[in-house]
């Protein structure tokens, strides 16, 4: 009679001593993910019209827009890989979109001049209903909470 004994009995304890992948896009997650995928879409689809078309007109600011565009998608994939190490380069990259929005947003404000066409975050992020100056505050939010239920 054949041996019906599976394999995979014998590496369940390698399996259990394994640290299990924490999903941070799922729950209140997902509206996350949700988020920053749109977001990456729109600032990337943005600056790249921008930065081929019209950079002559506001580098600076077609720039930046590329830059949001990287962050934003960065911050997408780590929540979607899950884990400790991306959720802490998730909250590494949401704390540098915070600074980065606070920068963006104060400087358009205070030296209007410098930018003759909008950022993601001029303005903090007027034009996208304050949602980029939203979104890393909730991000953080929620990368804390994920830290707190993993340990």
């Amino acid at each position: 009679m054949p041996d019906t004994t599976t394999p995979a009995a014998s590496t369940a304890p390698e399996a259990a001593s394994a640290p299990a992948k924490q999903s941070l896009g799922t729950g209140p997650g997902r509206l996350l993910v949700t988020l920053y995928g749109v977001f990456t879409v729109a600032a990337a689809s943005r600056s790249l019209f921008q930065v081929i078309a019209q950079f002559q007109v506001a580098p600076l600011a077609y720039s930046l827009s590329a830059v949001s565009a990287v962050v934003y998608g960065f911050i997408l994939v780590s929540l979607v890989r899950g884990g400790e190490g991306a959720r802490k380069a998730a909250a590494v990259s949401c704390a540098l979109e915070l600074i980065g929005v606070l920068g963006i947003g104060t400087w358009t404000l205070v030296e209007p001049s410098a930018f003759p066409d909008t950022t993601v975050w001029s303005d903090y992020g007027m034009d996208y209903l304050f949602i980029p100056v939203a979104l890393p505050v909730t991000g953080l939010m929620w990368l804390r909470r994920a830290r707190t239920e993993a340990v």
